[in-house]
């Protein structure tokens, strides 16, 4: 028996489906650079972020990338297993370790990166740029929204 639901619950399921399922696309389309070099899609947003960024407290990377800090820690040690990246000690607070890309691992994103870039934009050569500007402005608003209803829930 089909449940029924209103239009707005129908409305909202039908956007995240539609959000999932493109999302998954594209990323699955620019994710495959990184595979030929032995890289997972993980490891590859990791040293993204290093590439991008610079040297940043391992908690951070997981906090950009969504990943419960053992995870990090994993595709840390793999990484750093490659010579990819190195781990160093905070001076001021020995709580924190800093990851940062090692010389082989900036020379391996200096390669794959602007491929990476090229990737990302044929993926999303399907929208004009005004749609983009317009939907970066949709999804900000509706990740803001939702992060704050999160808050709120759980307070």
């Amino acid at each position: 028996m089909k449940v029924s639901m209103d239009r707005k619950t129908q409305l909202a399921t039908s956007l995240y489906k539609v959000l999932a399922n493109s999302f998954k696309s594209v990323s699955e389309h620019v994710v495959n650079g990184g595979k030929t070099e032995g890289l997972n899609p993980t490891s590859f947003a990791v040293m993204e972020i290093l590439h991008n960024t610079g040297r940043l407290p391992i908690q951070q990377i997981g906090s950009q990338l969504l990943l419960q800090s053992g995870n990090v820690t994993y595709v840390v040690d793999r990484l750093e297993d490659k010579g990819l990246v190195r781990r160093s000690p905070c001076p001021e607070d020995r709580r924190v370790i800093y990851a940062e890309l090692t010389p082989q691992g900036e020379a391996l994103m200096q390669r794959l990166y602007p491929e990476h870039e090229r990737q990302i934009l044929y993926a999303l050569e399907g929208l004009n740029e005004e749609e983009k500007l317009q939907l970066i402005r949709l999804l900000r608003k509706m990740g803001e929204y939702a992060k704050q209803a999160h808050s709120s829930a759980r307070r």
